[in-house]
């Protein structure tokens, strides 16, 4: 049994659906990052950079949400090509969030909802780069039904981690047709379905 060890964020998320869309038998276990849980000592012995999620598979515990990722579709042989342009495509596309998707949704959503005083130029730097990278997105989607090509991959999953909690950075997807497509493509499928209900619900634990 896969233990994970996650909270109700955008990069928690991502594992859930993982699993459900590889059909792996996994059990969730909540860290309240509202309440600190993720700097306790149980939790740090895990993850000693104290961020959720962490998977914990036999004797194996990994950090990190793209290579906790990459390890379920090694693991499984699916949702990632075992090699060529197809494999490369999607560790670009993990690099690119991991780079850029991510860091630019994180900072503005915190200077927009966090910051003890509003900062103006991190606002308009980071939601400026939020936006220009929904539209390199959609771009890329305008040519290919997913991220990384033809297929469903982990990269894919990636990145709706961070547009499903879009709201938190206040970015819009209404001047990206492409990506709102894929987006609600993902949303509809029952595996995206169960892992999002699942890591939802542990903000209510």
């Amino acid at each position: 049994m896969i233990d994970i060890y996650a909270f109700a964020t955008p990069n928690s998320v991502k594992v859930p659906i993982a699993l459900e869309e590889l059909g792996l038998d996994y059990t969730l276990h909540a860290v309240n990052i509202r309440s600190g849980s993720q700097k306790e000592p149980a939790f740090v012995a895990l993850n000693p950079n104290a961020k959720v999620p962490v998977l914990v598979d036999g004797d194996l515990t990994l950090t990190e949400s793209a290579a906790i990722l990459v390890y379920l579709a090694e693991k499984t042989g699916k949702l990632l090509p075992v090699a060529g342009p197809g494999r490369a495509r999607v560790f670009e596309q993990l690099f690119f969030h991991a780079s850029g998707l991510s860091p630019a949704f994180g900072n503005v959503g915190f200077f927009r909802k966090f910051a003890p005083e509003p900062i103006p130029l991190a606002i308009e730097r980071f939601g400026n780069e939020a936006v220009r990278i929904v539209g390199v997105l959609d771009a890329i989607l305008a040519r290919s039904p997913f991220v990384a090509g033809d297929a469903l991959s982990i990269a894919d999953i990636a990145h709706f981690g961070w547009l499903w909690r879009r709201a938190f950075a206040e970015v819009s997807l209404d001047a990206a047709p492409n990506v709102a497509r894929w987006y609600a493509d993902l949303e509809a499928r029952p595996a995206f379905q169960r892992g999002i209900e699942r890591t939802a619900a542990l903000a209510q634990a």
